[in-house]
């Protein structure tokens, strides 16, 4: 056993930060040690607010603090690879925000840069490591839903808010990058692998970035997947899991509260099952703790973020065409 504890600082002041701020605080293996924005005065304000310990007023400070070990990585889209493979060469480790990359190249950048230094990156799906999600893929596994057939989804809600950094296309914008993302994923879990071939159709802003996309996926065995996601479309989430002898029905599958339940249908009954549950990110922290101290794989690998990149990049394309897209 090791009493070791991990230092984490947070690579600037973003809203999302505040999901982190809890576990990290609560966690007995993590602490929350610092904070860095691109002024002093705003590293200081922020410090201030949420009781951290040391605030620093340029991100090239925080990946230099030798008491540092992990990098929380929430800055816009476009820049999550750049100070990813930054903070992996200062010595870092680093939870990323999704999505890790825009790229596959800058994927493939990320995991040459952890093979280099020996530090763990790992992409930040939260949900992927809450106790509702392995009870859903043990349902799924155990055969109760028999043979796998259909995965379906929706992640969506109506973004107002003018000037919004996910409406940009030069950072990385786009409702499938923001919330797509988090069913395709799923899918992709529940699946076991990645799609052999993708069809995506959206409606775009004028800015070109999508507002509303539709997906299907096409993996092996004659499992298919269908998704939705959005910033114009009310709010909604969920996750149905179809089988040749049952369905699984996941009514908040990506932020899943402490207590939730899923529902099972078979031969016209359905079951309640009840998940004991757990702060929504605690998982990804402790997660990180594993990977770093002993030595364990990270939940969510950089080849399982390879795929989910691909798969983004392969319905883009499609949307774009007008056709479905091999992987």
């Amino acid at each position: 056993m090791t009493n070791k504890v991990l230092n984490w600082g947070l690579l600037s002041t973003a809203r999302i930060n505040e999901a982190l701020i809890t576990p990290l605080n609560t966690s007995k293996r993590n602490r929350l040690a610092a904070v860095a924005s691109r002024s002093q005065s705003t590293a200081d304000a922020y410090a201030h607010q949420w009781n951290i310990p040391r605030a620093l007023g340029s991100y090239e400070a925080l990946l230099a603090d030798p008491d540092i070990d992990v990098i929380y990585n929430p800055l816009p889209n476009h820049l999550h690879a750049e100070w990813t493979i930054k903070a992996l060469r200062a010595g870092k480790h680093v939870l990323c925000e999704k999505p890790l990359a825009l790229t596959l190249t800058e994927v493939d950048d990320i995991a040459a840069a952890t093979r280099e230094t020996g530090k763990v990156a790992a992409e930040a799906f939260m949900y992927r490591h809450h106790s509702q999600t392995v009870k859903v893929k043990e349902i799924v596994e155990s055969g109760q839903l028999g043979s796998l057939r259909i995965v379906r989804g929706a992640f969506s809600f109506t973004l107002t808010r003018e000037g919004d950094i996910r409406l940009q296309k030069e950072t990385g914008g786009g409702s499938i990058w923001d919330v797509g993302c988090y069913p395709i994923s799923y899918a992709r879990y529940i699946a076991g692998g990645n799609p052999q071939e993708v069809y995506g159709a959206q409606i775009l802003s004028d800015e070109g970035v999508d507002l509303v996309f539709v997906g299907q996926m096409h993996f092996s065995d004659e499992v298919n997947a269908q998704f939705n996601c959005g910033f114009k479309l009310p709010s909604e989430q969920f996750m149905e899991v179809v089988g040749t002898e049952g369905v699984l029905r996941i009514p908040l599958p990506f932020k899943p509260n402490r207590k939730e339940e899923i529902y099972l249908t078979r031969d016209g009954n359905t079951e309640k099952i009840k998940i004991p549950g757990q702060e929504l990110y605690i998982g990804e922290v402790e997660d990180m703790y594993d990977a770093v101290v002993a030595g364990s794989a990270p939940r969510v690998s950089l080849a399982d973020s390879r795929g989910n990149t691909a798969t983004i990049l392969a319905l883009l394309e499609s949307a774009r065409m007008g056709k479905p897209v091999s992987l």
